[in-house]
């Protein structure tokens, strides 16, 4: 059979191993395997790699993805879509693997509702999509922004700063709960919860009332705080989404203003999704990869890979793009025992 590969969305840390995962099953299975560059653009324009065992050779520990990826929606533009179905069938595909977040899914989710085969691989740091209880890439980008916080400390404490630490997390604050427990953050604020600043320099103040000369506060860039709207502007990406930059900064003049004490940000961003993935989120997208393969295969067609506890299962497309994953308040409430 012949198998169709693509990267939509952000770049995240695992995808090479999925990537050659998918190229090693295949390969041993006689499958043929096409790459699309940069995403759903590749394939709206044909834009094509062949994908044999030379060129995934020696991706497994580099970060980003070889194929590239792009932010496109094919579903912006009708005549778009009828490009990705005529790819599709130009060459000759049995299936198309799309390895990606809510955005690629989504879309993959309505080309199989539409008819076409596709198998969904779940990507994202943020590690907000339902029916899957880890996502790739999550696991790098929460030890490299744990190492950040430890770097952060030190610096703190020399200076008897307040730092703030702005972590990935548009919807979700996974990355600012795991890294902010991991990392000992003294408060973390997540898009879950609109902050209350008061509450947050009250934190603060009795923390420094105790003798303490220092913080560290990590907070997800997708937090807002209660009745504004200072961390958006106008502009939107493909998919409708708003860009989101700021609270970081907002947030250290707040508590500098209102506490008195002096306060610097570090906005951590593109640093938690580059570079090498872990061990963790290699191994997870090479059974992600293998996974993928056995589904097109078994032509169990609109199905995305997930894990499940410790095993790897197939979940169907519309449950896994559903609702966005947010994070469970009793892990949460673990962070809140060290706040202050």
């Amino acid at each position: 059979m012949r198998i169709g590969v693509l990267t939509g969305g952000g770049d995240c840390p695992g995808l090479n191993p999925v990537i050659r995962a998918i190229v090693r099953k295949a390969f041993n299975n006689q499958h043929e395997v096409i790459g699309f560059k940069n995403g759903w653009k590749g394939i709206i324009e044909n834009d094509t790699i062949p994908l044999d065992l030379n060129a995934v050779s020696g991706i497994l520990p580099k970060g980003g993805t070889i194929l590239g990826t792009s932010r496109t929606n094919p579903y912006k533009k009708s005549d778009d879509v009828k490009k990705v179905i005529d790819t599709f069938k130009k060459n000759k595909l049995d299936c198309l693997i799309a390895i990606g977040g809510e955005d690629t899914l989504g879309v993959a989710n309505k080309l199989a509702k539409d008819g076409v085969n596709v198998v969904g691989v779940p990507k994202t740091i943020d590690n907000d999509l339902s029916a899957t209880d880890y996502t790739f890439g999550f696991d790098t980008a929460i030890n490299i922004a744990m190492e950040c916080i430890d770097r952060l400390h030190t610096t703190a404490e020399s200076h008897h700063r307040i730092m703030v630490a702005e972590v990935m997390g548009r919807h979700a604050g996974w990355i600012a709960t795991f890294a902010g427990i991991a990392g000992g953050a003294d408060v973390v604020l997540i898009p879950e919860i609109p902050i209350d600043l008061d509450e947050t320099c009250e934190i603060l103040k009795k923390r420094h009332s105790r003798g303490r000369t220092f913080s560290i506060v990590v907070v997800a860039e997708g937090a807002q705080v209660k009745q504004s709207d200072m961390t958006k502007d106008q502009s939107l990406d493909e998919f409708g989404h708003v860009k989101l930059g700021g609270i970081g900064d907002l947030l250290a003049k707040e508590i500098e203003k209102r506490t008195g004490y002096e306060t610097r940000v570090s906005v951590l961003g593109h640093i938690q999704r580059g570079g090498s993935p872990t061990a963790f989120d290699r191994i997870l997208g090479t059974r992600f990869g293998i996974k993928a393969v056995e589904l097109a295969e078994n032509k169990d067609f609109g199905k995305m890979v997930s894990l499940s506890g410790t095993k790897i299962v197939a979940v169907p497309l519309e449950m896994g793009v559903a609702t966005l994953k947010t994070v469970d308040m009793d892990l949460y409430g673990i962070a809140k025992e060290f706040f202050g």
